[in-house]
């Protein structure tokens, strides 16, 4: 029944990966055992309350305490501190970078900005998740030593004591399907620094050679002007991806319309990157000729540029739209 599989599921997230599966089998068994041969939603009930609060359930099973803040409020403290820590790291880091490329000094090369960016940006990032850490530990301990009812029963992320029918607001998610927060946060990490280089490719992508001071930038691989002649069409490409990646954080699994959305996603963009790189003003005229010395290309070298870019990009949104739908159309494995 799924009220069974959604109380593994509760009982077994709190759990390392590497118990799950056998807790989830021991617990089924032992769920089975306390129920008769024909039993219904209703019969499933009382058994359910007889084991208790999941969260309970699973620190039974814990080799530690879970008393960093107190049981009553540790689990929505984890919970909390797990979407936080992403979000306020990502931020730092586009926000770093963003702020980087946008005031960065003329005489020094963009690359050499950006590569000290991200080296001040790892230690920022840290720094954030220090006080992060910090302010929200400080907030539940207070909130703890100010709740006077003396219960150390965990509370739901609704501030209630868990009931059984508490399951019922909760998605039934399979591994097979869910998509990882992680995974959300590099798709709109991934879209902030592209975003980010295509409106500033004229400093950043080009031919670089080693100076007095470093690496000295010598010539932009595009013309910046036929890019921003593009920028309606690249910030509804951007608007896409960050809705996309949004549902995706809401929704957590692949589903039918999410494959579907990620394939019209893809699809926007696979026009407008074709649309783009098809402008034979596109590349830098001494660019074009640089690389064609360099390498001693007989032909023209931005038809070889054309079509590996387009193959090399439409080779990917392939392989993930492929991955979403088989995703989405897996059976639920029990």
């Amino acid at each position: 029944m799924r009220i069974i599989d959604l109380y593994i599921q509760e009982v077994t997230r709190r759990l390392p990966v590497k118990s799950r599966e056998d807790i989830a089998l021991e617990l089924r068994s032992t769920i089975e055992d306390m129920l008769p041969v024909d039993y219904t939603e209703e019969e499933v009930k009382p058994a359910l309350e007889k084991l208790g609060n999941p969260a309970v359930l699973a620190s039974g099973y814990l080799d530690r305490p879970m008393h960093l803040i107190g049981p009553r409020y540790f689990d929505i403290y984890i919970n909390l501190l797990k979407m936080i820590l992403p979000i306020a790291a990502a931020i730092t880091f586009i926000s770093i970078i963003a702020d980087s490329i946008i005031s960065y000094p003329e005489e020094e090369a963009v690359l050499n900005v950006l590569l000290n960016a991200i080296g001040f940006g790892i230690w920022r990032i840290f720094s954030t998740g220090i006080q992060v850490f910090f302010w929200l530990t400080v907030v539940f301990a207070i909130i703890e030593r100010t709740d006077h009812k003396n219960r150390q029963v965990p509370l739901t992320p609704c501030l209630k004591e868990w009931t059984p029918e508490d399951l019922y607001n909760i998605p039934y998610i399979p591994k097979e399907k869910a998509i990882p927060r992680v995974e959300v946060f590099l798709g709109m990490l991934w879209t902030a620094i592209w975003a980010s280089v295509y409106f500033n490719a004229a400093s950043l992508l080009g031919v670089y050679e080693k100076g007095n001071k470093g690496l000295e930038f010598i010539m932009p691989t595009f013309n910046q002007e036929v890019l921003l002649s593009y920028w309606p069409l690249v910030v509804i490409v951007i608007g896409l991806e960050i809705a996309v990646a949004s549902y995706k954080f809401h929704k957590g699994q692949w589903t039918g319309t999410m494959a579907s959305i990620n394939t019209v996603m893809h699809g926007v963009s696979s026009i407008v990157f074709i649309l783009i790189i098809s402008n034979n003003q596109l590349f830098n005229p001494a660019f074009v000729t640089y690389i064609t010395d360099l390498f001693s290309i007989t032909g023209d070298v931005g038809t070889w540029i054309f079509w590996g870019a387009v193959f090399t990009f439409l080779l990917f949104a392939a392989i993930d739209i492929y991955q979403g739908f088989r995703k989405a159309n897996l059976k639920n494995l029990k």
